[in-house]
């Protein structure tokens, strides 16, 4: 390692960090050399896993209480956040909400809180943290991260937002809207030099999607870390994981919608 690699430092605010997909991520970016802010609704998870890296990685990773649904408190999040766990430079956005999918077509409490989790919330916290990227960018200029990473966001939307399909489309309608505006911010800031990267996992082995029936290639939260922090630190924009999804998304976008609507998905 490169003494100017050695000397990058950065922090990294991780929003849902109690997943599966979360954890994995902070035990990849952390032997890189990121501290991290651990963010999520239950600090009693949270804190095993900051301890654990902070241990084992000798970093640091502070733990604070977030709400996804809680949008009066996103708009002065970020300066609540850099005052009491330091100024970030990075933002992963990986909590999402599957919901019920039976109670979900007439439980008006169950749709709001899939699409409120996977949409409203994420949108409406993650333009307030672009803000706060925007002026620490301009006050802080060109750093050196780690990895080699620029600052940014990443948000991990779903396949399940390419195409509306009936077991799923509530959930669906809330990650394509997400992908719609990661791709809005994503223009909006890229004149800041701020990289906003949009991540469609597939299917994932974690206890959300445990006992749901007809999954297959179900990815493993290690292999959707690795891909994940290797494609943001490639300038990715938009990143199917793992790869195939890609043209498997492809083949069922190209389905004409009257076929379409009569197939079982």
């Amino acid at each position: 390692m490169s003494g100017a690699e050695a000397a990058a430092t950065g922090r990294a605010l991780i929003l849902g960090a109690g997943s599966a997909v979360a954890e994995a991520l902070a035990e990849q970016l952390a032997p890189q050399g990121w501290d991290l802010i651990l963010a999520g609704r239950h600090r009693d998870v949270l804190e095993p896993i900051a301890a654990d890296v902070a241990l084992r990685f000798d970093v640091e990773a502070a733990v604070w209480e977030f709400d996804a649904l809680d949008l009066a408190g996103h708009a002065g999040l970020a300066s609540r956040i850099a005052a009491d766990c330091g100024d970030f430079d990075l933002v992963v956005c990986v909590f999402g909400y599957l919901g019920d999918q039976q109670r979900v077509r007439d439980n008006t409490d169950e749709m709001t809180r899939t699409l409120g989790t996977n949409f409203t919330g994420a949108a409406v916290v993650l333009g307030h943290l672009a803000n706060y990227l925007e002026e620490r960018q301009r006050q802080a200029g060109e750093s050196s991260l780690p990895g080699g990473a620029p600052p940014g966001i990443i948000g991990i939307t779903s396949v399940a937002g390419d195409r509306g399909r009936q077991s799923n489309y509530v959930y669906g309608a809330a990650k394509g809207g997400l992908a719609l505006y990661l791709q809005g911010l994503r223009n909006r800031l890229a004149r800041g030099r701020l990289h906003v990267m949009t991540v469609k996992p597939g299917f994932i082995d974690t206890p959300m999607t445990e006992g749901m029936e007809g999954l297959f290639l179900v990815a493993s939260p290690q292999r959707v870390a690795t891909d994940i922090l290797r494609g943001y630190r490639r300038g990715r924009d938009v990143m199917y994981t793992p790869w195939f999804w890609r043209w498997i998304l492809l083949i069922i976008r190209l389905i004409p919608e009257r076929l379409f609507k009569r197939l079982s998905l």
